[in-house]
């Protein structure tokens, strides 16, 4: 009987020892990975794991706690738990957020910066930001050695960022001259006094000027003169001056000859009739157009033997004399509309207002003095008056014009009358005018490339 008890017992303990070890026992767990390394900023993305106990899947009944904040570098624990029976059994995962990243230095400016030789570079900035600790541009290092700068910062976990900028000292421009005043032209005999020129170098300061080249102002010719700068790097500037030494205009030689010119036309009504009182008292004139009135008034003048000269397209002062540009734009407008019409390219001119003019001082100061030197050297030639019929001021009738006219004709000069073929007043005194030449001994002629110029004093 006692030997019964003792072996139920035993058999008792055995199976309350199996209970006991079925309870106890932990679960296996298969944390896939193992422990994470993950770097700051990236997130915690579960790659999985499996829990199992005699065979049997418990992985749906786990309960996770993530302790990881995001915001801080350092070693996390994610626990993964299981209740079995009255026993809770618990497996943690280590994850460790670290800053492997280096900061980010951005320098203002290039990364190759040349500079003049006797210069010292000035730090045009610079920038440092990491993606953990923020903004560290406080924090950088810079250091200049042997043309290199180099810019150098460590953040909190020790990454470390370096850059260089190179400073070349060297200096490839050359010097910009400048002359003051422009090319010249002027009349055989007088003096030249050289207006110089101006210096400005991106680097050098006080640089002088070497001048060569000479002008023989008794000698007909194209002169140079040459303007010379050589920087402390050795580069070299040279610009050129023309001066041009021109023979002086002859005055009038021939007494007795009247010169009857009109400007402003053509105009229907006046200049056609002034035309057939030349035609009929076998006269010629000469005509300074307009970029007005009628073509074939223009063709008439040429065809029958009159002298087309170039007045002004416009006629309009401000723009005409506003620049030396303006003017020859001008010009040139009207002298391609009398080659136009009549296939002649005329280069006899008169200014408007006249060469001693002074309503070009309103838009160009000493633009006067410029063109009548540059006409003459361009091959024009220009014709002011000696007598002025008054027609385009207070004379308003045909004996004022007449009376003006021939009381200041002289024998002991050539005579150019300015009148306008526009005005009707002057188409009426026209005829009694070339007769009281005629009865007084006087010869009419046109102007021709061949006639002296008679010219006023320029007065701008």
């Amino acid at each position: 009987m006692r030997k019964k008890i003792i072996i139920i017992v035993v058999i008792f303990i055995f199976f309350l020892s199996l209970i006991a070890t079925y309870q106890f026992y932990p679960p296996t767990f298969n944390l896939k990975k193992g422990n994470i390394k993950l770097e700051y900023g990236q997130k915690y993305r579960e790659p999985g794991f499996k829990v199992t106990r005699f065979g049997h899947d418990y992985t749906s009944k786990v309960k996770k706690q993530n302790h990881i904040d995001y915001k801080k570098i350092g070693t996390y624990d994610i626990d993964y738990q299981i209740k079995i029976g009255f026993m809770t059994f618990t497996k943690t995962r280590k994850v460790k957020i670290v800053d492997d990243e280096k900061p980010i230095i951005t320098l203002n400016g290039d990364l190759t910066k040349t500079i003049c030789p006797n210069a010292e570079y000035q730090e045009e900035g610079y920038k440092a930001t990491d993606n953990y600790d923020g903004d560290l541009t406080k924090k950088v290092k810079v250091k200049n050695e042997n043309g290199l700068i180099y810019y150098s910062v460590v953040d909190s976990s020790k990454n470390k960022t370096e850059i260089t900028r190179q400073i070349i000292k060297e200096d490839k421009t050359p010097p910009q001259i400048t002359l003051n005043g422009k090319n010249e032209t002027i009349y055989k005999g007088t003096s030249y006094q050289d207006k110089g020129a101006s210096v400005t170098d991106n680097c050098d300061n006080n640089l002088n000027i070497k001048t060569s080249g000479t002008v023989d102002t008794n000698k007909i010719g194209t002169y140079t003169i040459t303007y010379e700068v050589t920087d402390l790097s050795g580069n070299v500037s040279s610009v050129k001056r023309t001066v041009k030494v021109i023979e002086k205009p002859a005055q009038s030689s021939k007494p007795g000859v009247i010169y009857l010119t009109f400007d402003d036309g053509p105009n229907e009504g006046t200049t056609n009739v002034i035309l057939d009182i030349l035609k009929e008292e076998n006269v010629k004139a000469t005509f300074f157009v307009t970029g007005k009135g009628p073509d074939y008034l223009i063709q008439r003048e040429y065809n029958e033997g009159h002298t087309v000269g170039l007045h002004t397209y416009s006629h309009n002062y401000q723009s005409v004399y506003s620049s030396s540009n303006n003017y020859y734009q001008d010009l040139y407008q009207i002298q391609n509309r009398v080659k136009n019409l009549t296939g002649y390219e005329s280069k006899i001119i008169r200014f408007p207002g006249g060469s001693s003019n002074t309503v070009s001082k309103k838009y160009s100061s000493g633009i006067m003095t410029y063109l009548t030197k540059d006409v003459v050297n361009k091959g024009f030639k220009y014709y002011d008056w000696n007598i002025s019929s008054g027609d385009a001021g207070e004379t308003t009738s045909s004996s004022g014009v007449y009376n003006n006219v021939i009381k200041s004709l002289s024998k002991n000069r050539s005579n150019i009358i300015l009148m306008h073929d526009i005005k009707p007043y002057t188409r009426d005194a026209l005829r009694n005018i070339i007769k009281y030449g005629k009865n007084n001994g006087y010869t009419f002629e046109k102007i021709t490339m061949n006639t002296p110029m008679v010219t006023h004093k320029v007065n701008n």
